[in-house]
């Protein structure tokens, strides 16, 4: 029997690509140096795509495979995938939830501490030899401030009960309160940025979020606030963002997703307010092996003709 021909969207790790070339025909889209070309050549007989959270699924790509069946995403966002067009057209889509939730917290953690304590500032002194030459300004305290999250999914409610971990106070702001959490619900958004002191931001990205943290959430949030964004790009203004970090509108921002990675607006490379980080929330060795792990068992379960394990649509 045949192995399906399966269309790989950008490169995996190799513990994954063992596993995929040994059950697959994999067609590596990322080589190909005349995409059009390539699909001419090889579209007619995918079956399925593998792919990820920033990479998606056109509708212009889908409409190339003739035979599609399914979409597996390593991540869990899928605004990068034409959904509508998916649905219309009976290709099942799967993602990879759950398995990266607790990193990504950690991450929105780190970068918080990180601007808040002024980490990476304090790192550059040591190393450029000015400890003892010049005084380290003094920093922000983390615990005991006020948390306000903005979503309050999985990834929202496990950095809420680190940020409780702290003896912070959380509350968060979603679109319908969430009954299987204790923290306080605040359905505005500015109401909730002027009660903050730090913002983390963790929605799905999309036209429903997209520029959701604007220039007056950044007003209300105000001088002594901290922002950090481990959602995605699309759910902050940056102009706005920028414009509030120079004036010092806001004190300092975190960040782990811009809008367009890998080429980042270069002005966040001028401020001395900002933590960047190469959207790298969920990038440690073992979620990076649950993720591929739930990409190849959802693919695999397609095949077989089973149910998906993490169905999108």
């Amino acid at each position: 029997m045949s192995k399906p021909e399966i269309l790989l969207a950008g490169p995996y790790p190799e513990w994954d690509m063992v596993d995929l070339e040994d059950r697959y025909v994999v067609h590596r889209l990322y080589e190909a140096s005349d995409r059009d070309a390539y699909l001419k050549d090889v579209g007619a007989n995918i079956r399925a795509i593998a792919t990820r959270g920033e990479l998606g699924a056109s509708a212009e790509l889908m409409q190339s495979l003739p035979k599609l069946e399914v979409v597996s995403v390593y991540g869990v966002g899928t605004d990068a995938v034409n959904l509508p067009h998916a649905r219309e057209n009976g290709i099942r889509v799967t993602n990879t939830p759950d398995v990266l939730s607790e990193d990504v917290a950690d991450m929105a953690l780190g970068l918080l501490l990180s601007a808040a304590r002024l980490i990476p500032h304090g790192d550059a002194m040591v190393r450029s030899g000015l400890w003892g030459k010049t005084a380290m300004p003094l920093v922000t305290r983390v615990s005991g401030k006020r948390v306000g999250v903005v979503g309050m999914g999985r990834i929202g409610q496990a950095i809420a009960q680190r940020a409780a971990a702290f003896g912070c106070d959380i509350r968060y702001f979603s679109r319908n309160p969430q009954t299987q959490v204790s923290f306080s619900h605040e359905p505005d958004l500015i109401a909730l940025a002027k009660w903050s002191e730090f913002l983390v931001v963790i929605v799905p990205g999309g036209d429903a979020t997209k520029n959701i943290i604007n220039g007056k959430v950044l007003e209300a949030l105000g001088p002594e606030g901290i922002l950090i964004n481990v959602s995605r790009g699309s759910t902050v203004d940056e102009d706005a963002l920028i414009a509030a970090l120079r004036n010092r509108a806001i004190k300092a921002a975190g960040l782990d997703v811009f809008l367009n990675e890998p080429t980042i607006d270069p002005r966040f490379l001028e401020l001395d307010n900002v933590v960047l980080q190469p959207h790298h929330g969920s990038g440690t060795v073992e979620t990076r092996r649950a993720m591929g792990q739930l990409v190849r068992d959802n693919l695999a379960a397609h095949f077989a003709g089973k149910s998906l394990p993490t169905p999108v649509v």
